[in-house]
């Protein structure tokens, strides 16, 4: 098989989207994640541009990698001095790593009308800062900006920035789409054109900003780049960067390119989620191979023919990249969907068993007062359980109490009261939140994590609300629907009632009780 090396780019060109920042804690626990998945090189971040990379890199550095290069990024010197007189590239030296990335403009348009200088000064650029840090004895990777633009503009002084980039001794020279807007096609070319053309390691490097990036990636691929560069779960400037998650197994299990260790494959779904808890975002759950709709099926012809052949539905099995099957039981789908739930709990029961038809009986009258539970499997599942007698739950509810305060000017406008028992013992807690369903279950938690200290690590990541009546108006039913993480794994819960606060309860009860059952409690 062919090797293709992995290049993230998280912590740096991720860092660029919107609403994301990582802390120098959060940089140190992803790297550490991403060399476990067996990333080849890792771009941390310039340190010429901020106090936190430079104190990323200068504690990077204790920490034994055992899969990954730490790569330092940043441009070509400033016109009018030379690399030892510019700060930002002393500070690449500074940050001490093996690997180091310089960006140049590879586009006349950039070199005139950003830099403002002349297309040979642009060139002396490039060599004069790829040549020093290969005399220092770095790995050193050129980033050819807005490279595909300028070819299509001026395709010989593009071809001109990555003969003095290969003349100077660049290691790699990554071919990047800046703006985003090629098309697979001309990606496939022009980076076959110069492959054949420059005795170097080629890359790529694709902006999503067509939606192109993933295929752009792959193309580039085909015509012989050997690097390929992006972000976990395409997170990036504007319309994000080529999503990895997405690259990875196309490559290798569609195309047969060497990426990862197979074992380091089945856990791409892990990383995936662990990376949007930290960036404290929420997972894109329709993202191909990691997200929970990956393997989500919902149609009773498609469950049925899972069930029989799970290739007649599904291209991959989804434990090669971590994933789960799952079968979505709502108004739509037929019986299969929901036999395919029973076996999970049972595999001894089928369609013509007694306890089948009760749950479904029981179903049917839940779905008649408002439940749906389409999306909250794990609430069904516990639905599944105590029809079967195969649950127990985990603590008693004494009483609550909630109080909301409004006006309040203070940070948490309501405040919980909770007393519980589990086995013989009680525990009363308090906890004040941010309107009464965040107190009720920050509360909850806190009366429970005595007794369960693993709760401490669950959050509520999406909390939804749909009126089911609204003729009734405020005494109309509601369903609330809540999604909770433990920062690994993420499950949903539903609760109906014509109280919103009796029917979050409801949902929050699920959503601890199915974190407990997970782990294997009792």
């Amino acid at each position: 098989m062919k090797r293709v090396y992995l290049y993230d780019s998280t912590l740096r060109d991720g860092m660029q989207a919107e609403g994301i920042s990582f802390s120098v804690e959060d940089k140190i626990k992803i790297a550490k994640k991403l060399d476990a998945l067996g990333i080849d090189y890792i771009e941390a971040g310039n340190p010429g541009s901020n106090p936190k990379d430079l104190e990323f890199f200068s504690r990077i550095g204790d920490i034994k990698l055992e899969n990954a290069k730490i790569c330092a990024f940043g441009s070509t010197h400033r016109v009018g001095l030379s690399p030892q007189e510019d700060a930002n590239v002393v500070s690449l030296l500074r940050a001490n790593t093996p690997v180091v990335a310089i960006f140049g403009k590879a586009w006349d348009l950039h070199v005139a009308d950003i830099l403002k200088t002349d297309l040979d000064t642009n060139l002396t650029l490039i060599y004069n800062t790829v040549a020093f840090f290969k005399q220092k004895g770095k790995e050193v990777v050129f980033d050819a900006e807005h490279f595909f633009d300028g070819y299509k503009a001026n395709a010989a002084y593009s071809r001109k920035c990555v003969q003095t980039a290969v003349k100077a001794g660049a290691d790699w020279v990554v071919l990047c789409d800046t703006n985003g807007g090629t098309f697979p096609g001309d990606i496939g070319r022009i980076t076959a054109e110069m492959v054949s053309g420059f005795d170097v390691k080629i890359g790529i490097h694709c902006h999503n900003d067509t939606g192109m990036a993933v295929a752009n990636s792959v193309f580039a691929v085909k015509s012989g780049a050997v690097q390929v560069q992006g972000t976990i779960n395409g997170i990036g400037e504007r319309c994000g960067n080529a999503n990895l998650c997405t690259i990875i197994p196309n490559l290798q299990l569609k195309l047969g390119y060497e990426c990862l260790d197979r074992e380091k494959m089945t856990s791409l779904t892990a990383v995936a989620r662990y990376i949007s808890e930290i960036a404290n975002i929420s997972h894109n759950e329709r993202q191909p191979y990691v997200g929970a709709s990956a393997f989500a099926h919902k149609g009773g012809m498609h469950v049925d023919g899972v069930l029989k052949n799970p290739k007649t539905f599904e291209h991959i099995s989804p434990e090669m990249v971590g994933n789960v099957r799952r079968m979505l039981v709502s108004e739509m789908s037929g019986r299969s969907n929901l036999i395919a739930a029973i076996k999970n709990v049972d595999p001894s029961l089928d369609k013509t068993s007694a306890e089948t038809q009760r749950i479904i009986d029981k179903l049917k009258n839940l779905e008649y007062i408002g439940y749906q539970f389409e999306g909250a499997e794990s609430s069904m599942e516990l639905l599944i359980r105590k029809e079967l007698g195969k649950y127990a739950p985990f603590f008693a509810l004494n009483h609550f109490k909630v109080i909301v305060s409004e006006p309040s000017g203070e940070e948490y406008s309501s405040s919980a009261l909770i007393k519980i028992h589990v086995n013989d013992e009680e525990d009363i807690a308090a906890a004040e939140g941010d309107g009464p369903v965040n107190a009720l279950d920050r509360a909850l938690r806190k009366a429970l994590e005595r007794f369960y200290p693993q709760l401490s690590e669950v959050r509520l990541t999406d909390y939804k609300v749909r009126v089911l009546n609204g003729q009734k108006a405020t005494a109309s039913t509601v369903r609330v629907l809540i999604e909770s993480t433990d920062g690994t794994n993420s499950w949903s819960t539903v609760g109906v009632s014509s109280d919103i606060i009796e029917a979050s309860w409801r949902a929050l009860v699920d959503s601890v009780e199915y974190k407990l059952l997970m782990d294997g409690i009792r």
